[in-house]
């Protein structure tokens, strides 16, 4: 089986992911009354699991409602000590080095798996390890907040392979990793 791991995030125009305080209400600033899923749902067809931070975790469980997730998630933390008893088959926990993560998850039979959270991207990002970028932007500039790009020990290049644009407005970019 190959392995693969893809990010799916939005951004804003300068680069964030969150703004200053965290919000992530500008991801809805542009009118959505089809609730066109921009790509989601192809996505959880072609993946295995979802690995995530703590931080993705208790937000996304924040937003209350149905649990948006119908592959199973590994939740990256070294302070959380327990899921919530309605995701417990849902939902794992891991902690260790991003390459001991990957291990125990692809031995679990999870080959291709979307990456999500802010820092998570960022630590895969640090180990070389992302294979494919779905960035959507949201035309709105934030002025800070939590970047999507952090440092690395080096360049990576990435080949850019479509674009989509939704809502006339939203652009989605697919760029996969050039090794």
């Amino acid at each position: 089986m190959k392995k693969r791991n893809i990010v799916f995030i939005a951004r804003s125009l300068d680069g964030y992911i969150s703004g200053k305080n965290g919000e992530l209400d500008w991801l809805e600033s542009i009118p959505n009354p089809d609730n066109i899923d921009m790509g989601f749902g192809r996505l959880m067809e072609e993946i295995d699991a979802v690995v995530m931070g703590r931080t993705t975790f208790e937000t996304v469980v924040g937003f209350g409602g149905q649990w948006p997730y119908s592959k199973h998630v590994f939740v990256l933390s070294h302070s959380l000590n327990e899921i919530p008893s309605n995701l417990k088959s849902k939902v794992s926990l891991l902690a260790g080095s991003v390459e001991t993560i990957l291990e125990s998850i692809h031995e679990k039979g999870y080959y291709v798996l979307y990456i999500d959270g802010g820092s998570t991207i960022q630590s895969f990002l640090k180990e070389d390890l992302i294979d494919e970028l779905r960035i959507t932007t949201i035309p709105i500039l934030l002025g800070g907040g939590f970047p999507l790009f952090g440092k690395l020990q080096k360049p990576q290049t990435f080949e850019h392979i479509s674009s989509n644009l939704y809502l006339n407005q939203i652009v989605q970019n697919c760029y996969i990793r050039k090794r």
